[in-house]
C-alpha cells in the first residue's frame, strides 16, 4: 500500500511538522480572505522555522501562487482589472533586477523598511508614486520579494489606496499577488531551484490553503465595509510592528 503522506512530505520532514504547515496554510488563507492581508506573512513566519532556508522563499512563492489563484477564483467578478497590466510589467522588471543582484540586501533592513512604509501608509500619506502607481509598486515589491518573500503588505498599500469595496480589495490583491509570485517563481526556476522534489508538499499546502479560502469567504460575506476597513488597518499595523521588531532584533 502506498503511503500518501510520505509521498507528499519532503525527505526528512516529520509528520508533526507536515501537519503544522498544512494547518498554517489553511489558517493563513482564511485570514487573508476574511481581513484582506496577513496570511502570507503568517505562513512565511512558520515555514521559516520548519523549512530549510534554501527552499523557504521559492516554495513559499509557489504555495502563494496557488493560494492567491484560489482567492482570485472565488472572488473573480470583483477584480479591478485596470491595475494588472502595469503591475505585471513592473513585477517582471523588479524580479529580474532582484534575481541579478549578487550581494543580498540585509534581511533586517528590508524588514524594517517594509514595516515602516506600511505603517506610514496606514497612519500617514506616503508619496503617490510608491503608493498609487501599479507599475512602481510592481517594480519595488517584486524586487523586495526575491529577498524577503512576503511583500503582500507592500502591495496591500496600493490596493488600499484604490478605496475598493471589501470584496474587490480581496479579489484585486489576490490577482496582483498571483502575478508577483508567478514572476518570482519563474525567476527562481531560471536560477536553478529544483521545484520537482517539493512538488507533493507544495500541492498539499495549496489544497489546505484553498479550504481556508472557502471558509474565509464565509467570514468576509458576513462582515460590513466599516468593520473590514478597521480589521484591515489593524492587521497592517500589527504585521508592520512585527516586521520592524524582527528587523531590529536581527
Amino acid at each position: 500500500m502506498i503511503d500518501l503522506t510520505a509521498t507528499l512530505m519532503p525527505d526528512g520532514m516529520a509528520d508533526a511538522t507536515f501537519a503544522i504547515l498544512l494547518a498554517t496554510s489553511f489558517a493563513g488563507s482564511l485570514i487573508t480572505v476574511a481581513f484582506g492581508i496577513g496570511g502570507g506573512a503568517l505562513l512565511l513566519a512558520v515555514m521559516a522555522t520548519l523549512v530549510p532556508p534554501a527552499a523557504l522563499i521559492p516554495t513559499h512563492g509557489v504555495i502563494q501562487i496557488g493560494s492567491n489563484i484560489g482567492r482570485a477564483a472565488v472572488t473573480f467578478r470583483h477584480i479591478y482589472w485596470p491595475a494588472l497590466p502595469a503591475f505585471a510589467a513592473g513585477s517582471a522588471i523588479g524580479a529580474a533586477i532582484g534575481g541579478s543582484v549578487v550581494v543580498n540586501l540585509p534581511p533586517a533592513w528590508v524588514q524594517i523598511g517594509v514595516g515602516g512604509f506600511v505603517m506610514w501608509s496606514v497612519l500617514g500619506k506616503p508619496p503617490g508614486a510608491v503608493r498609487d502607481w501599479p507599475f512602481s509598486v510592481g517594480v519595488i515589491s517584486s524586487f523586495l520579494t526575491m529577498f524577503f518573500g512576503a511583500t503582500g503588505l507592500f502591495v496591500a498599500t496600493f490596493t488600499k489606496s484604490q478605496k475598493l469595496p471589501r470584496h474587490a480589495h480581496v479579489a484585486t490583491h489576490a490577482a496582483l499577488m498571483t502575478v508577483q509570485h508567478g514572476v518570482k517563481s519563474l525567476a527562481f526556476a531560471v536560477l536553478g531551484f529544483c521545484f520537482a522534489s517539493w512538488a507533493g508538499f507544495i500541492a498539499a499546502m495549496i489544497a489546505a490553503g484553498f479550504l481556508g479560502t472557502l471558509f474565509g469567504k464565509l467570514v468576509l460575506n458576513r462582515m460590513d465595509e466599516r468593520r473590514f476597513r478597521i480589521a484591515l488597518n489593524l492587521m497592517l499595523i500589527v504585521l508592520s510592528l512585527r516586521l520592524i521588531y524582527g528587523g531590529i532584533s536581527d
